[in-house]
């Protein structure tokens, strides 16, 4: 049995929704209040389906989110995401969720590709201090290069306070 056997698919539903929208649901397509629910999804009995009165559009618990048109259960996806964050391999996922490596690889780059989205921009404000960092690389498959740029044991040769050259 498998981790996600466990997950109960509509508990899964309900936290994306909670969220997603926690001040209620809004149309992803221009952001209206003005919402009626359309039943449930056919396939997914969990997945509630809606019409937005300002702009006529359907859509769903999904529509437009990181997990949109996906044949994966969103049980999955969110085991997926549990597994990412333990720092496991592709690898390690896939024989866990008992996907393919492909699959797998698909589900992870999109998941931290939305993730990495969602990241605020860095805004470094007042005094900032930075220690010195040594750049070395660069070398490789040049071995006598890293030796001939020493300019004493282990000392490196070229001093980068702020900024990294490639």
């Amino acid at each position: 049995m498998k981790f996600h056997d466990l997950l109960d698919n509509a508990k899964c539903y309900e936290q994306v929704r909670q969220l997603r929208w926690p001040g209620g649901v809004t149309c992803p397509h221009c952001a209206s209040l003005d919402i009626t629910r359309q039943g449930k999804d056919d396939t997914q009995p969990e997945k509630q389906r809606y019409r937005c009165k300002t702009c006529q559009r359907r859509f769903d618990d999904l529509t437009l989110s990181v997990f949109s048109g996906h044949h994966q259960p969103l049980k999955v996806w969110m085991h997926c995401l549990y597994l990412m964050s333990l720092n496991l391999s592709n690898r390690q996922i896939s024989l866990e969720l008992d996907l393919n490596k492909e699959d797998v690889q698909k589900m992870t780059l999109q998941l931290r590709e939305a993730v990495d989205k969602k990241r605020p921009d860095v805004s470094l404000d007042g005094e900032v201090e930075c220690d010195e960092v040594y750049v070395v690389a660069g070398h490789q498959g040049h071995p006598d290069a890293v030796k001939k740029g020493r300019k004493g044991r282990g000392e490196p040769t070229e001093r980068c306070p702020l900024s990294w050259h490639t």
